[in-house]
């Protein structure tokens, strides 16, 4: 894309009477009593609450192309009972758009819909300029943000597999290398080679990736063989968990407004309060109809979700769509079959909270934190040593010579001291800890 901003015009569609999820958060009161300021008092009717739904599916779109780095001209919004099959809109609206497009001069007229191989092809056609549906955007920002290799295989597979049934006509946009949104990447392969081409360089990626996968299987059996239990951050893009990660870890991982900002993962070991450690990883944000084929491509990333033991599931308190967006992430988990490994819930973000709102959530028990400032980052670690049973905290009384440092100085590092009395060469102390780490010294147990 060069230097130069590329400039869009945004195409948002609804079909239908789709009513939106009722959310139940205290900022979508606020803002429902925003967009009903004439209604009637006793509620936000059903209209309404459609369109605010609707509204907030805007505004992240919106935030998607800015992540993707285009600048926006234009906004079209069309809402009739049904996609044409031939072309999603009406022929007026297309009117409507090409007369946009072509006063302003945009480069690219995106979608916030998935557009089918005709719809996409029928468009281009009609309009003055590429055409780059929901799918390919977000893929385009995955490009954007992959920096280690693997990333940017994932990427290209996910890229090559969409492109593949959208090869034939596609025109104007097949015939640029790298020339924008939705053409990064992959370059010519995924530009103007023929299927077979496509396919071979899928097949070698796909070897490419099962490699990674072993060696990521390989290292993950190093770390199996001490075990240290696993605990992964999951959460909607933007919810704040590269902070919190900081925040915890202290690891200084990219802290970013940008949608997927995280999209290698990252993994730390921790110690909770009761001493005993946890790798702790970050992971790529979900986000409202994730393509499935990066589901499927970042499978030897979201491995780490599959092998954790606890999901810390982080949640933006102050965002009125938390309740869809929670629904969001469980389909993605759901695709991963990992919706029976235990999860705690935490609402993050509450510093931006008012103060009656704050005090009232930490007062409910929620698990609530700030991983701006840290607040409620204790709670939330003694939250996870209870959650975790694979290496389960026992108690045990040890009678220990003082000449045996090691093992004195192995259970003060990774236990707790509950009790500790000198008789004369002997220590005497209850220890509370990680089984692993009690039953290792199991001959200096005293019953």
């Amino acid at each position: 894309m060069g230097t130069r901003r590329e400039s869009a015009v945004l195409v948002s569609v609804e079909f239908g009477n789709r009513k939106g999820p009722q959310l139940r958060t205290a900022s979508l009161a606020r803002s429902a009593a925003l967009l009903s300021e004439s209604a009637d008092d006793s509620g936000l009717d059903a209209t309404a609450t459609r369109s605010f739904d609707f509204e907030a599916s805007i505004e992240e779109f919106r935030e998607l192309v800015l992540s993707a780095g285009a600048s926006i001209l234009a906004e079209v919004v069309q809402r009739r009972p049904k996609p044409d099959p031939a072309t999603l809109l009406g022929s007026g609206k297309i009117d409507e758009i090409h007369g946009i497009v072509a006063s302003s001069h945009a480069d690219v007229v995106l979608f916030d819909y998935d557009l089918t191989p005709t719809q996409l092809r029928n468009l281009e056609d009609l309009l003055p300029c590429r055409v780059v549906d929901r799918t390919q955007l977000i893929l385009d920002i995955f490009a954007r943000h992959a920096r280690t290799r693997e990333g940017q295989l994932q990427v290209e597979l996910a890229q090559l597999e969409y492109m593949l049934p959208r090869l034939t006509g596609r025109g104007r946009s097949m015939s640029q290398l790298g020339g924008g949104i939705g053409t990064r990447g992959p370059g010519e392969t995924q530009l103007e080679t023929d299927r077979r081409r496509i396919q071979r360089r899928l097949l070698q990626l796909r070897e490419e990736l099962e490699g990674v996968r072993r060696v990521r299987a390989q290292q993950r059996q190093r770390r199996e063989a001490v075990p240290v239990p696993a605990v992964a951050l999951v959460g909607y893009t933007n919810a704040g968990k590269s902070t919190l990660f900081n925040t915890i870890t202290r690891a200084g991982v990219l802290e970013s407004s940008r949608m997927f900002a995280t999209l290698d993962p990252k993994l730390k070991a921790i110690q909770l309060p009761s001493r005993r450690k946890v790798l702790l990883s970050d992971t790529v944000g979900f986000i409202r109809d994730l393509p499935h084929t990066l589901v499927t491509s970042f499978r030897a990333t979201l491995e780490e979700v599959q092998k954790a033991e606890v999901l810390v599931h982080v949640r933006d308190c102050t965002s009125p769509m938390q309740e869809e967006h929670k629904a969001e992430v469980e389909k993605v988990l759901g695709e991963l079959d990992v919706l029976s490994t235990p999860r705690i819930e935490v609402l993050n973000k509450i510093d931006l909270l008012p103060e009656k709102e704050r005090e009232a959530l930490l007062a409910s028990g929620a698990v609530a934190v700030s991983g701006k400032t840290g607040l409620g980052v204790e709670a939330l670690m003694a939250r996870l040593d209870q959650a975790l049973v694979a290496d389960p905290i026992v108690e045990q009384r040890f009678q220990i010579p003082q000449s045996e440092g090691l093992v004195l100085a192995a259970l003060g590092a990774g236990a707790l001291i509950r009790e500790r009395e000198f008789d004369g060469n002997l220590v005497r102390m209850t220890v509370a800890g990680p089984a692993s780490l009690i039953g290792r010294y199991r001959r200096f147990w005293k019953s």
